[in-house]
């Protein structure tokens, strides 16, 4: 126990170290000497403006996105025994990709901000009713097929964004090539408070299922001899993981290997127990996506990167060479 309030300390200073980190660079660099001084002042200075009003509310976002997916990626794994699988394995980024795609190309967006991510909702909502009705057989949810459906869905909502691109119009086109990529940009502070409630609220579900999962880890006949309710487990943990999933996506864009590395790093670093996995694994996505993020605004500022294509290099990076030093099994 003693271990692991160390690790979760270390993970909160990180954090905590991370987000002045993101706070006071960018392309206005502002001090962190400065910074104390710029936060008490209150608002009327343009650094003030900054923080509050650009940076802040993109750290939130990153805390919520960052949190969700890796503890999506926790859950799925869990579930499946299988370090490959990671939240957008099942289609459902996929479903939210294809819902959003569609209300860039219709025109959709006109009608309100809250339009895209209502698409990309609804598009991962399909899919996980889909999924869900057609890996049950006789009351049990079948994991193999439910995976199999979920690579399949993944592969044609890929081609159908893709078909989408190559009929659209360029304005069209942009939208959707930097949706994709992912963006914490999000500028409305009502759906970021959402975002970041439904992050905390799953993560505080998911800690009632905890043991289940450390039992499912032995094998499904396994657990239910230990008095597991396999087939409602996993039931909710699908919903769970799938939840998580599809408001990320539909909120900030495909934003990939958060819910892939960062288990696997914080399983070797913490241990398999679930009671310390689900919460530091939390932490340690949100550090790496304010840190992606961050690296994303300042590499070729004042110009942008999406953050996705940072997550996607530093996250690919450390999960080949895990699988090089024989450290992904």
């Amino acid at each position: 126990m003693t271990r692991w309030t160390a690790w979760l300390l270390v993970l909160v200073l990180l954090l905590m170290l991370v987000g002045l980190f993101s706070l006071s660079v960018g392309s206005a660099g502002i001090p962190l000497t400065k910074l104390a001084a710029v936060l008490f002042q209150g608002p009327g200075s343009t650094e003030y403006s900054i923080i509050f009003d650009i940076r802040l509310p993109r750290i939130l976002l990153g805390f919520a996105i960052g949190g969700a997916l890796s503890l999506a990626g926790v859950i799925l794994q869990g579930m499946f025994r299988n370090p490959l699988v990671e939240p957008y394995t099942l289609g459902i980024a996929g479903g939210a990709a294809l819902g959003v795609s569609l209300n860039i190309v219709l025109g959709l967006a006109a009608s309100g901000r809250y339009a895209a991510p209502l698409c990309g909702s609804l598009g991962a909502g399909v899919v996980i009713i889909f999924l869900y009705f057609s890996s049950i057989r006789r009351g049990m949810v079948k994991l193999q097929g439910l995976l199999l459906n979920g690579v399949m869905i993944s592969f044609i909502s890929s081609s159908l964004v893709m078909l989408l691109m190559s009929l659209s119009s360029a304005e069209s086109l942009h939208g959707i090539v930097f949706w994709v990529m992912g963006s914490l940009g999000e500028p409305d502070s009502a759906l970021i408070g959402l975002m970041f409630t439904m992050s905390a609220g799953l993560l505080l579900i998911s800690y009632f299922f905890c043991l289940h999962l450390n039992a499912l880890a032995l094998g499904e006949e396994e657990a239910r001899h230990l008095g597991v309710p396999v087939e409602r487990t996993k039931k909710i943990l699908f919903v769970l993981s799938a939840l998580l999933t599809g408001f990320c996506v539909s909120v900030a864009g495909m934003i990939g290997f958060v819910g892939l590395v960062v288990p696997h790093l914080m399983r070797r670093l913490v241990g398999p127990d679930h009671r310390i996995l689900l919460g530091a694994s939390f932490l340690a996505g949100a550090i790496f996506l304010i840190f992606c993020d961050t690296l994303a605004r300042i590499i070729i500022a004042p110009s942008e990167l999406p953050v996705g294509v940072i997550t996607g290099i530093v996250g690919g990076s450390v999960f080949v060479y895990a699988l090089a030093r024989g450290e992904v099994h």
